[in-house]
């Protein structure tokens, strides 16, 4: 059982019997060094999916460990029978869940496939943040009866706000550090897009899926 800062380990033998129980920081070192030093031979790891699995399933594998990430719905299941809930008595069940081989094992994306991902994510974060920041500009435009058009191309909407605001005293104080923080976001947003649309340029599965009509770069990495 493990959270983002601490984690309970449980080892069992092969009829259910408890040979060790500990309580450890939830880091690859930590771990290894308790099972390497119990004395018991390990035959298997597991733990159920969550934030940090990644991060213990190849942590934990380069160890030399035999590790399996569980899908937690399922062990979820399996541990509702407990009485009392704590972090040793999950850790002990779901030791048992691995020893019997209760469980659907997860398939862990390669560090590859979740680099792109978290590249992804941080590009469509920057664009939204882009698009607040310009929201809440067109909001505080409108209260001293400015207004801009309906739809303005994300790159013209600095040119287009300041040379109405420069003029005046108050709205420029105000609104200019908005445009500065967005001109910001905007140009770290358009650096990740150029590397999202170079990375599929040289990935042959969305080079192909590229050719199906509709489908851009961020589509092809997106699947």
């Amino acid at each position: 059982m493990r959270s983002l800062r601490s984690c309970a380990i449980c080892v069992v033998d092969a009829k259910g019997k408890v040979m060790l129980e500990k309580g450890l920081p939830c880091e690859v070192g930590d771990i290894a060094d308790c099972l390497n030093s119990s004395g018991y031979p390990i035959k298997r790891i597991g733990f159920e999916a969550g934030t940090l699995s990644q991060h213990l399933f190849y942590g934990l594998t380069s160890e030399g460990f035999d590790v399996v990430c569980m899908e937690a719905r399922q062990v979820n299941v399996a541990l509702s029978a407990m009485r009392n809930k704590t972090d040793k008595n999950d850790a002990r069940g779901i030791a048992h869940v691995l020893r019997t081989g209760w469980f659907s094992p997860v398939h862990m994306k390669s560090r590859e496939a979740n680099g792109v991902r978290a590249l992804l994510s941080t590009r469509k974060a920057l664009l939204n943040k882009t698009i607040d920041l310009a929201n809440e500009v067109r909001g505080l435009l409108k209260i001293f009866g400015l207004s801009l058009p309906k739809t303005v191309q994300h790159g013209s909407f600095d040119g287009l706000v300041r040379p109405m605001i420069e003029m005046d005293e108050i709205l420029a104080h105000a609104i200019i550090p908005l445009l500065d923080a967005r001109r910001v976001l905007y140009q770290h947003f358009l650096e990740l897009d150029r590397r999202v649309k170079r990375a599929a340029t040289r990935d042959e599965v969305c080079l192909r899926m590229m050719t199906v009509p509709g489908v851009g770069p961020i589509a092809a990495l997106t699947f």
